[in-house]
């Protein structure tokens, strides 16, 4: 059994396993109200656990072959680390991780087979919709492609909007499904005394928080 980490860490840890691929600190908060920051991330990333790194404003973190291991033997321990928990949901879950790792040895599958991020082959063929979404989503990594300055930099809405020429809801609506997919990112302006009237009405509001800058990893 490798060594138990704290509670915060741990979730953490289950957090990045579930998505299956990079995660900012930002979307870290959205998903579970925290952010990986200080000795609790140096420790992961010291421990081989994990990979983090600042990417534009954020840490952004993923796990590494060691950490889908490491969450593959906390899957049997049966109860959570101390101390233990108030909660009777936490307790719980292990008792539902330990029936998942139950199944993971009975099939001889790995957590990756059903976490690890994989888009799949793209669909022969869309409804019109989608076909005019795929589009845009087109033109939306175009437009970032001529604005950014450095590979998977922060380029602003306020600037990439106005080379899109389509209505401010058609472009949510994408910039959310993309965001949702993990194709995109998007986080808040640090320096709110920046901010003009018009990165005010380029912005996109995404679980209650308006977002500024866009991030695409993939081109």
């Amino acid at each position: 059994m490798t060594d138990r980490l704290g509670h915060k860490q741990t979730a953490a840890m289950f957090t990045l396993m579930v998505l299956g691929r990079e995660v900012p600190n930002p979307e870290l908060q959205e998903l579970v109200g925290f952010t990986l920051t200080g000795k609790e991330r140096t420790q992961l990333k010291d421990s081989g656990y994990i990979t983090s790194e600042k990417i534009g404003r954020p840490f952004v973190h993923q796990l590494t072959d060691r950490g889908w291991a490491w969450c593959e033997d906390e899957l049997a321990a049966g109860s959570p680390p101390p101390p233990r928990p108030q909660s009777v949901l936490c307790s719980s879950m292990y008792v539902l991780l330990g029936g998942l790792h139950g199944y993971l040895r009975r099939e001889k599958l790995r957590l990756a087979n059903i976490f690890e991020a994989d888009p799949g082959p793209e669909p022969e063929s869309e409804p019109e919709p989608d076909v005019v979404v795929e589009d845009l989503e087109g033109r939306i990594r175009i437009a970032y492609r001529e604005l950014v300055k450095e590979p998977r930099g922060w380029v602003g809405l306020v600037d990439l909007r106005p080379k899109l020429g389509e209505p401010a809801d058609e472009v949510d609506a994408v910039l959310k499904e993309l965001s949702a997919a993990g194709k995109i990112h998007l986080v808040p302006e640090d320096n709110r005394k920046a901010l003009t009237a018009a990165h005010h009405e380029a912005a996109i509001r995404i679980g209650g928080e308006d977002n500024h800058l866009l991030s695409i990893e993939v081109l």
